[in-house]
């Protein structure tokens, strides 16, 4: 079976920005596999639904470098270099394994101290506010994981707008030129950043990466340091960016579970799980293309540098995997989500984004028992795309 009708997400407008999981629902009643046209500009076969999810993103026939998209693909990278995450076996557990060595889960856990108490400053700075109202997203969701993710790799404070900039167009911006014109920007400085790190070296991730080398005696080259720079700095904070925002907003929308939580706080690691299947952060993960035909629950995909798309935000609604999967139940068994994905490009940096959730909404909420939204949710725009899912800005409210 092959598919032939080309669905225009585009013309579908903000009412698929603002709520995919409609469309998505529907596309997956009709099969698993469907053409599509996207935002950005291109063609692609989006696979919906758990099972076929997860089989694709473990397919070996799905690639992730650049160089196997069909010549004809519209598109570029907007990574500065080779990374773990556009790379494919070999080349990517080498990789994986070099970065492993320094981003350890000692090395996560002993940022906590930190992270709380960055928090405590941006929660201070917004209970000085004079109208007790804030942007959450500016106050709280954009400034802990950047400040966090840039003092890990030693970047400087003064540099952390502009990345702000930078990774918004690269990951959401559909004009070509605009994404083209921050990816030399951003290569840039990052080129500057490795260099100035190797003539002196600190005790940051960045340094330590430029240091390590594996038994064998291999390291990072020039490139796949740029190129793990620049997925740190991108996937560090975006992703938290929008775990926070969207949890916040679940909770601000569903008192019950708001209350909930609230009155036992033991129950955060779990909601924050339910948070990232609810309303996860990345709503298809960066690009698979095809290097040989694939079947994929029935569609034969072919093999010649196709466009694959695994819709994670309808994996996690698939009911024949998580029941009433529209419910958001902070007490719902939520192992298996691939809100981080599945397989051998599943997030490393998934142990910091969930540590930083559970401090900064945990504090959010002790700070400020009155928190509310300030603004209809229906009224929230979001970002455009389909990699990350996230509000602009989330108004709230807690009084004076």
């Amino acid at each position: 079976m092959t598919t032939a009708e080309v669905i225009d997400l585009v013309a579908l407008g903000e009412d698929f920005v603002r709520d995919p999981y409609p469309v998505y629902a529907a596309l997956r009643a009709r099969g698993p596999v469907h053409r599509v046209r996207i935002p950005e500009g291109a063609e692609a076969y989006l696979v919906v639904g758990y099972e076929a999810g997860r089989a694709a993103l473990a397919a070996p026939e799905l690639s992730k470098r650049w160089k196997n998209a069909s010549p004809s693909f519209p598109l570029s990278s907007p990574a500065a270099g080779p990374h773990m995450l556009n790379q494919d076996p070999p080349d990517h557990g080498r990789l994986r394994k070099l970065v492993v060595r320094e981003f350890t889960p000692r090395r996560v856990e002993q940022l906590a101290p930190r992270v709380r108490q960055i928090t405590d400053e941006l929660l201070d700075a917004m209970a000085a506010l004079p109208d007790g109202r804030a942007d959450l997203v500016d106050a709280l969701s954009f400034p802990l994981p950047i400040s966090v993710i840039c003092e890990l790799l030693g970047v400087p404070a003064l540099d952390r707008n502009a990345f702000r900039t930078w990774t918004g167009t690269l990951l959401t911006e559909t004009d070509p030129r605009a994404r083209e014109a921050a990816h030399r920007e951003m290569t840039a400085y990052l080129t500057g950043l490795v260099e100035s790190k190797r003539r002196e070296p600190g005790e940051d991730l960045m340094s330590a990466l430029i240091r390590t080398t594996d038994e064998d005696g291999d390291r990072l080259s020039a490139g796949e340091l740029l190129g793990t720079a620049w997925l740190l700095l991108v996937a560090g904070h975006e992703t938290t960016v929008n775990l926070i925002s969207n949890g916040v907003l679940a909770l601000l929308t569903h008192p019950d579970q708001l209350a909930l939580l609230r009155e036992d706080s033991a129950l955060m690691p779990d909601a924050v799980e339910e948070m990232l299947r609810y309303d996860g952060p990345v709503e298809t993960p960066t690009y698979r293309f095809t290097t040989e035909p694939v079947e994929i629950g029935g569609t034969v995909i072919p093999g010649d540098g196709r466009l694959v798309l695994v819709a994670l935000a309808d994996a996690d609604h698939d009911p024949a995997r998580f029941p009433d999967p529209g419910r958001f139940d902070i007490r719902r068994p939520t192992g298996g989500h691939v809100a981080f994905g599945h397989g051998i490009h599943y997030c490393l940096g998934a142990p910091l984004a969930r540590l930083e959730a559970r401090i900064a909404i945990g504090a959010l909420l002790e700070r400020f028992p009155g928190l509310t939204l300030d603004a209809h949710p229906a009224a929230l725009t979001w970002r455009e795309g389909m990699l990350i899912r996230g509000p602009h800005r989330l108004p709230a409210r807690w009084g004076v």
